[in-house]
């Protein structure tokens, strides 16, 4: 006998990754009949044409692009400003950018338009959101109050209402409440590092080119925006953090000049600050009983490639994939069978991203002697293979 459930699938959390599972799952033809709902309080709300570009900002693979694409939110993305970026420089910092050993990637080495596109994070989660509204689905700006699973039903709780369900799809961050209320709390490692951004004006053009240096405290990042400012990035000490967040906007930008190795000349401030903690984190479980997890929920990297949001695209990616055929097998989509193929083919996946990515975390703030003369040799080695490259390039786009 069959349960009576409000919604097929009740999304926890409208972020960028959330709104895509809904996206995805209203609009794609195995899957559009489904009754979807999304939780989110706070929910993205389209910028206005006057207001400057947030602070937060991605860089989205080609595969995170064509999902965007495919569930027609990419136009309004878009028109709000994306930067497209044809090359990136990597250098060691104990060695010159113009040196020999210096990493250039270039797309059109491997026949592609570019390596990624830089867009606003807010822009991303409020069109993909607009779009799974427009396909039909049921928006409740509430927060998860509590959860009940069971073999038979999803019972989500909400204020003044309970939501049953046959599957629940915790998209809700790093702190995941979802997880909390299913009982599959993990700890979380933090990284003895922070993440500072803000957005500077170069002297010179950018020239569509995303710059990163290693130092010896982290990476920093230079991001192309479409307005033809840079985005940084700075991973680094909380200490150091702290200073930068501080100090006077003239020293500030003169601090990110030299640790850029002024590359694009004098920096200036053209935004505020902000820092924030970087973990790492790859939840055991990606799945429990009718239920899970996606995005941040499920997996944390350190941002020195870019990978957190593509990851989760392709959490979304895959999941939509198994639920369209659970249902063209005449399977339950809250089933153990349909999760767990999910939930094996990603948690191994951003498990291997997750070891690779602190793998050079730990090789590029290693100060043991020797180690920066390895380094900077890697990356030369690196630098005159263009077959691995050519690897790297396409499986940063999601390509390979």
């Amino acid at each position: 006998m069959s349960v009576r459930t409000d919604f097929d699938v009740v999304i926890v959390g409208g972020g960028m990754v959330g709104a895509l599972v809904a996206a995805l799952l209203a609009t794609s033809p195995q899957t559009k009949a489904l009754t979807v709902a999304v939780l989110e309080p706070h929910p993205a709300r389209e910028p206005l044409a006057s207001e400057s570009m947030d602070l937060r900002v991605s860089a989205l693979s080609r595969a995170a692009e064509t999902l965007l694409r495919q569930v027609g939110a990419w136009p309004s993305i878009e028109a709000r400003g994306v930067c497209a970026y044809e090359r990136m420089m990597v250098w060691d910092g104990d060695a010159p950018a113009s040196g020999a050993d210096t990493l250039w990637f270039d797309a059109a080495s491997v026949g592609e338009p570019n390596l990624g596109t830089i867009a606003e994070n807010r822009s991303i989660a409020a069109a993909t959101l607009a779009c799974a509204q427009r396909a039909g689905v049921t928006m409740f700006h509430s927060a998860l109050q509590g959860l009940t699973l069971s073999p038979a039903v999803a019972e989500v709780m909400i204020e003044g209402r309970v939501l049953r369900t046959r599957l629940v799809v915790a998209a809700d961050g790093a702190k995941s409440p979802t997880r909390g209320f299913a009982g599959l709390c993990e700890p979380i490692t933090d990284y003895p590092q922070q993440a500072l951004i803000a957005h500077l004006t170069p002297q010179r053009a950018h020239g569509g080119v995303a710059r990163q240096r290693f130092l010896a405290t982290g990476p920093v990042a230079l991001l192309p925006l479409a307005d033809g400012r840079v985005s940084l990035v700075w991973s680094t000490t909380p200490e150091e953090a702290a200073d930068l967040i501080a100090c006077e906007e003239t020293a500030f930008a003169a601090r990110v000049t030299q640790a850029t190795e002024g590359v694009l000349g004098d920096l200036t401030l053209s935004s505020p600050r902000a820092v924030w903690p970087l973990r790492r984190f790859n939840a055991r479980h990606y799945s429990a009983t009718r239920s899970v997890w996606v995005g941040d929920a499920a997996h944390l990297v350190h941002p020195l490639a870019g990978q957190g949001v593509n990851q989760g695209f392709l959490d979304a990616r895959r999941l939509v994939a198994e639920i369209a055929r659970a249902l063209q097998a005449k399977e339950d989509l809250g089933d153990a069978r349909c999760l767990g193929r999910y939930a094996r083919a990603r948690l191994a996946e951003n498990a291997l991203m997750g070891v690779a990515l602190d793998s050079l975390y730990r090789l590029f703030t290693a100060r043991t002697p020797g180690v920066g003369q390895i380094r900077r040799q890697a990356l030369g080695m690196i630098q005159r293979m263009e077959w691995v490259k050519g690897l790297l390039i396409k499986r940063a786009l999601g390509i390979s």
